[in-house]
């Protein structure tokens, strides 16, 4: 029984985030109705290098500073097919004069991001309700363990921008002001109220807020 728990503990220590592949290629099949974990693969005869290729995080995206002074471009399976079963994604994201990313999670991937340009603050909570929490530059990197809540804050004068890598195709992202406060149908407000020792009708006037993208 021992060397049978031994063995088991090593394959989940050593389980990627992704099911592992098991063919050289399995390019998504975006239109398939076919709901599997993961998509099913197109037809090998279609598969094209553009498949694999994604130019979005080459530039700067607009930033709507009338939310959060942050803008997300994702480079997951959903724009780049290829990334079908290889348990990996990117996205760029892009910070105005203090931009915040807020606090959210990622239920299927670690995080690990690279700063292009400006500073940032950044941290995670443990399941111990322990911050770690640093400040980083041009060049630095910091990681974000899977599932755990974590934000990035722009505290430079100017716009930056960081690069993230994610070991999922497809990591999902759950921000705790929107699923709580937008969630549809919606959570009820004494649900809310009780849990944030706050009156029903804050709890209310928090959910409009955030329905209508308002920051104070």
């Amino acid at each position: 029984m021992r060397p049978l728990l031994i063995i088991l503990a090593l394959l989940l220590a050593n389980a990627a985030a992704d099911c592992d592949v098991l063919q050289d290629l399995c390019v998504a099949d975006l239109s398939s109705e076919v709901k599997i974990n993961g998509y099913t693969c197109k037809n090998a005869a279609t598969v094209t290098p553009n498949d694999f290729f994604f130019a979005a995080l080459a530039n700067p995206s607009p930033i709507n500073n009338n939310t959060l002074g942050i803008e997300v471009t994702l480079g997951n399976v959903e724009k780049v097919p290829g990334l079908n079963t290889l348990g990996i994604s990117v996205a760029r994201i892009d910070y105005a004069p203090g931009g915040i990313n807020p606090p959210h999670s990622h239920p299927r991937a670690s995080e690990i991001i690279f700063v292009l340009e400006g500073e940032l603050e950044v941290g995670f909570i443990t399941t111990a309700n322990v911050l770690m929490a640093k400040q980083i530059k041009k060049g630095e990197v910091f990681v974000f363990p899977k599932g755990l809540l974590h934000y990035q804050k722009n505290i430079g004068k100017g716009p930056s921008a960081v690069i993230a890598a994610f070991n999922s195709q497809l990591p999902g992202t759950q921000s705790v002001a929107a699923s709580l406060f937008s969630a549809t149908p919606a959570l009820p407000d004494n649900v809310l109220a009780k849990a944030f020792h706050m009156s029903t009708p804050e709890a209310e006037k928090i959910k409009s807020r955030i329905r209508n993208r308002i920051v104070p």
